[in-house]
């Protein structure tokens, strides 16, 4: 029976190249690589090689800095929390922490800190630890009567610490 996914243009389908199959194909002898030279031989990449010239990848300037020191954050909003809250996931009696925002879906991966912002409304008083939050977060949580406690965020294993710099005299 025809359908739509078993029409077949045979015009559409391109054969491959039979490369060095004799003089009569066209492509015989060499097989379309022409005499010597380093494009000839097999296993030489030369990818952005510009016969000398400067390549555009030096030639163009360096942009950016990566900080090695800086710390990531997944973010939650109080809104997030608030309809967490609403459809069970979790409970506001509870001190809630990072495993909590874990099984409830909040954040996404355990290693990151958590940064609590002050988009939406939270119409429960909570107990919540993260390791950073907003000024209005903190103002919103207190006006619910709810308490806010902030972790010291531990360096991950690996990181190097900056050392404090010592004060002249």
């Amino acid at each position: 029976m025809l359908k739509l996914n078993n029409i077949v243009d045979k015009g559409s389908i391109k054969k491959p190249k039979r490369v060095g199959r004799g003089i009569g194909s066209g492509k015989g002898k060499t097989s379309g690589a022409g005499h010597k030279g380093q494009k000839s031989r097999s296993g030489v990449s030369i990818k952005g090689f510009e016969g000398g010239q400067m390549p555009l990848h030096r030639r163009l300037p360096k942009r950016g800095f990566k900080n090695p020191f800086r710390k990531e954050f997944s973010i939650i909003n109080l809104k997030d929390i608030d309809k967490a809250i609403s459809s069970k996931k979790l409970n506001p009696s509870k001190e809630i922490a990072k495993t909590e925002l874990l099984k409830a879906g909040l954040i996404r991966k355990n290693s990151l800190g958590i940064k609590l912002l002050a988009n939406g409304e939270l119409s429960h008083s909570i107990t919540i630890k993260v390791d950073k939050a907003s000024k209005k977060a903190s103002e919103s949580i207190s006006k619910n009567k709810g308490k806010l406690i902030l972790e010291i965020l531990e360096e991950k294993a690996g990181q190097r610490k900056q050392k404090p710099k010592k004060q002249e005299q």
